[in-house]
C-alpha cells in the first residue's frame, strides 16, 4: 500500500489532535504551588517568622525596607565559634548552565549579612576585610557545605557584606554567621552587635542603595560603583561562586547604579574638602581674577594626602601643569610618579614667596603651627597691590592668615568657605535621593518579577515533556507504516520528524509565554495551578514514581487505538 502526500499529512493531523484533544480535561488536580513569601529583616521564610536572636521578629508590610542598626543574625552561645573542618573547595566543579537554571528554580531566596560604616567600628570591619584577590575563596569556602548554593563577597573600606542564595534560610544564616565568626574570631554576642541582615525584596532593595550610592558615607560617590561591579565580575569567574539568580542580582545591581548616575544629578557637586577647593577656585577664578580658570598658573604648598587627592580632582579637570612646594622633596616626587601625565615642578620652601609670586592660584595644605602666608610677609615679599591672586587654604590649623584679604587684589578663602560648598552640593544630594530611589525601585521591581518567574520553569518543563512523549508515541505509529512501505527516503522522514515537532512547540508556545509573562507571584501560581490541572501534569509526576503509570499507559493506549481506528476510516473515505 504505497501512502500519498495527502495521507501523510491527514494522519500527522489526526496525531496533532490527538496531542491537543488528550490535554485539554477536566481540571480534576490541582497543584499545590508553594508560596514565595518574602523574609524580611531579620530571617522571615515563607509565611513563618524565625526566631535567630532569642527574640521573634514579625515581618514588615513594606516592600522596601532600610537597614537596621545592629540586627542580630546569628545563632550560638557566647563563645568565638569552633572551627570546622576546612574543605578543600579548589576543587569545585563549576555547575553548567542547566545545573544553576534546575537549581534556581528550587525556590532559592536572596540575602545580605554584613556590617558597614553605619552599624560597626573600624575595629571590627578590619576583622572581617578581605582583598579583593580573595573574594572567590571566601565565598567557595561558604558554600563549601553545600548549605549555600550561591555567595558572593563585598569588602570595601566602609562596609563587609555577603551576598548568598540558598532554599534553607534557617541553616544558611547559621552557616554564614559561623563563616564571620570564625574569621573574625569574635563571639556571637559581639557579631549581633555589629552586623545587619536582610531577605528577599530587602535584600535586593539594600544592594540597590549601595550601588547607587545611596548608603555611603558621602551621597552618590562613584567608588562604591565600581566595587560592586567588581563583586559581579568575579562571581561570575570560572572559580566563582555567583549562580544563576545571584550573578543576576549583582548585574542588575550595577545597572541600577550606572542609570542613578546617568539620570540623576547625584553625583555632581562637590561633597569633600579637596574637591570643593577645586570647584570653588574654578568657580571664582573669572570673577576673582578676570582670568579663566583653565588658563590659570597653579600652586600648592605641601605634599600630603590632602595634595594628592587635590592633584587628583584638578587632572580629572584636565590638568596639564602645577608646582609643588614643600619642605622635603622625597613626597613631592613619589606625587610626581603617581601622575606621569602631569607636569609637577618641584620646589623647596626656600622658594615659596617666588612661586607665589608668579602663581595665580595657590593652594595650601602643608601642616604648620603657625601661618604661613600673611598680611605682613605679602607685604614684605612685594606682593601687596599687584596683579589678582586667589589663595584657597584647606590645611587644619590653617595656612592662610585671614589678614591676608586686607591686602589689595588677594582673595583668600579657607575651610569654612569650603564646608558652605559641601553642604549646598550635599543638599542638592539629598533632593536627587528621591528620583534615585523611584529608579531604583523600577531596577528591584525587575530583578523580583524576573526571580518569581522562575518558579514556572519546573511547569514549563513537565508540559514540554508530556507534549514530547506524546508527540513521540503518535510519530513513532505513522513511521513504522511508512518504513514497511520503504516510500519514504531518510531525508523525508527527518522533514516529518521536524514538521511534528514544530506543531508542538507552537501549541505550547501560548501556554509558555502566559506562564511567563504573569504580573506577579500571585497571577503565576494560579497560572501554573490552571495549566497543571489542564494539561494533568499532577498526574504525570504521579506516573514517574510509579504509582499510576500502568493505568496511564492502558489509558494512552485506549486513546491510540481510537485515534488510529480514525485514520484508518479517514484514509479509506
Amino acid at each position: 500500500m504505497r501512502f500519498t502526500t495527502a495521507t501523510i499529512l491527514t494522519m500527522l493531523s489526526t496525531a496533532t489532535a490527538f496531542s491537543a484533544n488528550s490535554f485539554v480535561t477536566k481540571s480534576s488536580a490541582t497543584c499545590n504551588g508553594s508560596n514565595s513569601g518574602t523574609m524580611r529583616t531579620m530571617v522571615a521564610t515563607g509565611d513563618q517568622d524565625i526566631d535567630v536572636s532569642s527574640k521573634v521578629v514579625k515581618k514588615r508590610p513594606a516592600r522596601f525596607g532600610s537597614v537596621g542598626r545592629g540586627v542580630a543574625a546569628g545563632v550560638g552561645r557566647d563563645t568565638p565559634l569552633g572551627q570546622r573542618t576546612h574543605l578543600d573547595v579548589g576543587d569545585k566543579r563549576k555547575k553548567t548552565k542547566e545545573e544553576r537554571l534546575q537549581l534556581a528554580s528550587k525556590g532559592l531566596q536572596v540575602h545580605v549579612i554584613g556590617l558597614s560604616i553605619h552599624h560597626a567600628s573600624v575595629e571590627v570591619r578590619e576583622k572581617l576585610a578581605v582583598p579583593e584577590a580573595d573574594w572567590n575563596a571566601a565565598s567557595n569556602d561558604i558554600c563549601s557545605t553545600g548549605t549555600v548554593s550561591e555567595a558572593a563577597v563585598l569588602s570595601t573600606c566602609n562596609r563587609f557584606e555577603v551576598y548568598f542564595a540558598a532554599p534553607n534560610a534557617r541553616e544558611a544564616v547559621a552557616r554564614v554567621t559561623e563563616y564571620l565568626g570564625r574569621r573574625s574570631g569574635l563571639p556571637v554576642s559581639e557579631l549581633r552587635k555589629n552586623i545587619f541582615m536582610l531577605s528577599g525584596d530587602d535584600a535586593v532593595w539594600h544592594l540597590m542603595r549601595v550601588s547607587g550610592g545611596l548608603d555611603s558615607l558621602v551621597v552618590g560617590e562613584g567608588q562604591i560603583l565600581s566595587q560592586v561591579r567588581q563583586c559581579h565580575l568575579h562571581s561570575i569567574e570560572e572559580d566563582g561562586s555567583g549562580g544563576k539568580v545571584l550573578s543576576r542580582m549583582l548585574e542588575t545591581g550595577v545597572k541600577a547604579g550606572k542609570r542613578v548616575r546617568s539620570e540623576t544629578a547625584i553625583s555632581k557637586g562637590s561633597v569633600s574638602i579637596s574637591s570643593a577647593a577645586v570647584e570653588l577656585s574654578e568657580m571664582m577664578s573669572q570673577k576673582d581674577l578676570n582670568l579663566p580658570f583653565s588658563e590659570a598658573r597653579l600652586a600648592v604648598v605641601g605634599a600630603g594626602k590632602m595634595t594628592r587627592l587635590l592633584i587628583t580632582h584638578l587632572a580629572s579637570r584636565g590638568l596639564e601643569k602645577i608646582t609643588i612646594v614643600n619642605r622635603s622633596m622625597q613626597r613631592p616626587q613619589e606625587l610626581a610618579e603617581q601622575f606621569p601625565d602631569i607636569d609637577i615642578e618641584i620646589k623647596l620652601m626656600d622658594d615659596l614667596w617666588n612661586v607665589v609670586g608668579r602663581s595665580d592660584i595657590v593652594y595650601t595644605a602643608a601642616f604648620s603651627d603657625g601661618y604661613i602666608v600673611d598680611k605682613a610677609q605679602m607685604q614684605e615679599n612685594g606682593l601687596a597691590g599687584g596683579r589678582p591672586m586667589m589663595l584657597v587654604d584647606i590645611g587644619v590649623p590653617r595656612n592662610v592668615s585671614p589678614d591676608s584679604n586686607d591686602i589689595e587684589n588677594c582673595m583668600a578663602y579657607n575651610v569654612d568657605d569650603l564646608k558652605a560648598v559641601v553642604a549646598k552640593n550635599t543638599a542638592m544630594r539629598q533632593k536627587e535621593m528621591i528620583e534615585a530611589e523611584f529608579l531604583l525601585r523600577e531596577e528591584t521591581e525587575s530583578f523580583c518579577n524576573w526571580r518569581e518567574s522562575l518558579a514556572a520553569i519546573p511547569t514549563i518543563n513537565q508540559l514540554q515533556e508530556k507534549a514530547n512523549i506524546v508527540r513521540e508515541e503518535e510519530l513513532n505509529k505513522c513511521t513504522k507504516k511508512l518504513s514497511q512501505n520503504h516510500n519514504l527516503s531518510d531525508k523525508e522522514m527527518e522533514a516529518v520528524e521536524r514538521l511534528s515537532r514544530g506543531i508542538v512547540n507552537k501549541l505550547l508556545h501560548g501556554p509558555m509565554s502566559h506562564l511567563r509573562s504573569s504580573d506577579n507571584s500571585v497571577d503565576q501560581q494560579n497560572a501554573i495551578k490552571e495549566l497543571s490541572a489542564m494539561f494533568r501534569l499532577d498526574d504525570e509526576e504521579v506516573d514517574r514514581r510509579g504509582g499510576k503509570r500502568g493505568r496511564t499507559r492502558k489509558r494512552l493506549k485506549f486513546h491510540s487505538l481510537q485515534e488510529t481506528q480514525g485514520s484508518r476510516n479517514s484514509i479509506q473515505n
